[in-house]
């Protein structure tokens, strides 16, 4: 029989023993944008698929000392030829409750896991506003947050040294 101080089996510690803990608490779109500025002539079947150029950002800010509001900000924009057909904004955020982590983690925690638990909902919603707008649903591909974030700190890193110099 387990005492009551133990924490459970599957429970993540941190190297102090305390349990580390990420939740999602809340979900919300912060901003929606579908327009398509050449309905109905742009609806209209074409002989190839147009070209779809996609930009992904990740945002996050504290709202407490163990609170973050973190933000995916999605666009979307289809064109063929010189013509756009559509384009789609999407900022979807999370409000997500960390603790027990230590200070290293944060960074990866925030714009890592914490876009990737919110990816599926943005992705769906991407989808469903494509659809809705006359269109096939834009269903995106898995996006490779760690790599998007080593890139960022390595952008990072490379802004800091010629400032330096």
């Amino acid at each position: 029989m387990a005492e009551d101080n133990e924490a459970p089996a599957n429970a993540a510690t941190n190297g102090n023993g305390t349990p580390s803990s990420l939740s999602v608490l809340a979900q919300y779109i912060k901003d929606l944008s579908f327009e398509s500025p050449g309905a109905p002539n742009s609806l209209r079947g074409r002989d190839k698929a147009p070209g779809i150029a996609i930009n992904v950002n990740v945002n996050a800010n504290p709202l407490s000392d163990d609170q973050f509001d973190v933000n995916l900000t999605l666009n979307a924009k289809a064109s063929f030829d010189k013509e756009v057909l559509f384009n789609v904004e999407l900022v979807y955020g999370g409000v997500f409750a960390i603790s027990g982590f230590p200070q290293e983690h944060m960074l990866p925690i925030l714009f890592i896991e914490c876009p990737r638990l919110l990816f599926p909902f943005a992705r769906q919603i991407i989808a469903d506003a494509t659809r809705n707008g006359g269109f096939p649903p834009l269903m995106l591909d898995p996006i490779d947050f760690a790599q998007m974030f080593q890139q960022r700190m390595a952008e990072n890193q490379a802004a800091a040294k010629v400032k330096a110099s």
